[in-house]
This record gives C-alpha cells, structure tokens and sequence, in this order.
C-alpha cells in the first residue's frame, strides 16, 4: 500500500510538470511566438540577417548560458541538482564549441550578462534555478533554435545545410534539459507555494527573453506589435 501511495503521488507530481509546460506555454504564447518568429532573426543580428551575426549571438547565448550554470554548479547545495548543473555546463560547453566553430574567429564578449541571465544569475533556491535554467529558458530557446534552423535551410549550401543540422541538434538536446528540468522540478516541488514559485520565475525568464528582443526590435525602428512571421 505504502508503495502504491508513493507511485500515485509521483505520477501527481509528473502531471503537474506537464500541466506547468502547458500552462507557460500557453500563458507566453505571444511571448514565444516572437521567439520564433523571423523578427528574431533580426534582433539577434543587430540588423539584416546575415549567417555571421547570427552564428555571433548564438555563440554568446551558449557561453552566456554556460557561465549561468557554472556558478550554480559551483554553490549548489543539493547534490542531484548539482549533478543536474554541471551536466548543462557540459551541454552548454559542447555546443559553444561547435557553433563558435563555424565562425573564423571568436571570443566571447566580455562585459556583464544580458538581461535573462542577469535575472537566472540572482535566484538562490534549486526550485528557482531549475524552473528558470531549465524550463524557461529552454522554452524560449527552442523557438530560437528552430528559427536559426528554419533560416540556413532556405540557403542552398553546403555550410548551411550543416549549420541547419547542427542547430537542429543542438534544439533537440535543449529539448532534453527542459524534460530534465520538468523532471527534477516533480521531485523537488512538494507544496502548491513550490509549483506557483516554479512558474513565476519560469514565465519571468521566458518575458526577459521576449522584452530582450522587443528592445532591440524597437532599437532597429520595428514595431514588435505588428506582423508575426
């Protein structure tokens, strides 16, 4: 019996993960859906988008993302959520590597962290870190990825039939931290505070994103409230 309640509780606990994906989603769906959308393109390039500039910024949001999980891997407390950061500095890591490798040249730039990151860099508690590391961020990355995808297959190359494939792995690793987020979050999150901090901080992280994009849309002269593609 005492196993049966155990089981019962953690398939709770895994609905709830679900239902936050569903609701984050469905809540920042217009938040995400400029994530994903060709005006990204233009934000993350600074301009027109060329394959430099974009191969640039997303070199800088894996280091970015990397340095995040470096510092919360070095102080975390809780051993699981320990092993779980340093796996993602280990992602982040690799994937910084493969994208700065398409470039001629590249350094990260130095200076403090962009806004996201900023915010992800100030939680303190595991449930903080999780749902914002790896649920929001993860949410609004795929979309990003998908869209860096979607733009080097309209180029009939050879290079950029391999940036197409590599930022398609790259999407579906991203995919694997966001289910191991939503994983350690079901372990984690035993009171309903628990699920409602998840979700703030998850849906914050992912309107960071947005506004970060939105500004630098709105720094290029485009109006973010107009046209989706």
């Amino acid at each position: 019996m005492t196993d049966e309640i155990g089981d019962a509780g953690e398939r709770a606990r895994t609905r709830r993960a679900c239902d936050l994906r569903d609701r984050l989603e469905s809540t920042y769906a217009d938040e995400l859906a400029l994530l994903g959308s060709r005006r990204f393109l233009t934000a993350a390039a600074g301009g027109e988008p060329t394959a430099p500039a974009l191969l640039d910024a997303a070199a800088e949001s894996e280091h970015a993302a990397r340095e995040t999980f470096t510092e919360w891997a070095a102080d975390a407390a809780d051993h699981e959520a320990r092993a779980a950061f340093e796996s993602v500095v280990q992602q982040e890591t690799e994937h910084r590597s493969r994208v700065a490798a398409e470039l001629d040249e590249w350094t990260p730039e130095e200076g403090p962290p962009g806004p996201m990151h900023a915010y992800l860099r100030g939680r303190e508690t595991t449930i903080e870190r999780v749902a914002g590391g790896m649920v929001g961020r993860p949410l609004a990355s795929l979309r990003t990825h998908a869209r860096l995808v979607e733009f080097f297959e309209r180029r009939e190359t050879a290079s950029a039939e391999r940036r197409a494939a590599l930022f398609a792995d790259l999407r579906a690793e991203t995919a694997g931290t966001l289910e191991d987020g939503l994983t350690v979050l079901a372990a984690r999150c035993e009171t309903d505070a628990d699920w409602n901090t998840a979700e703030l901080v998850a849906g914050y992280t992912i309107r960071l994103a947005y506004d970060d994009t939105a500004d630098a849309l709105r720094s290029l002269g485009i109006d973010v409230d107009t046209g989706s593609e």
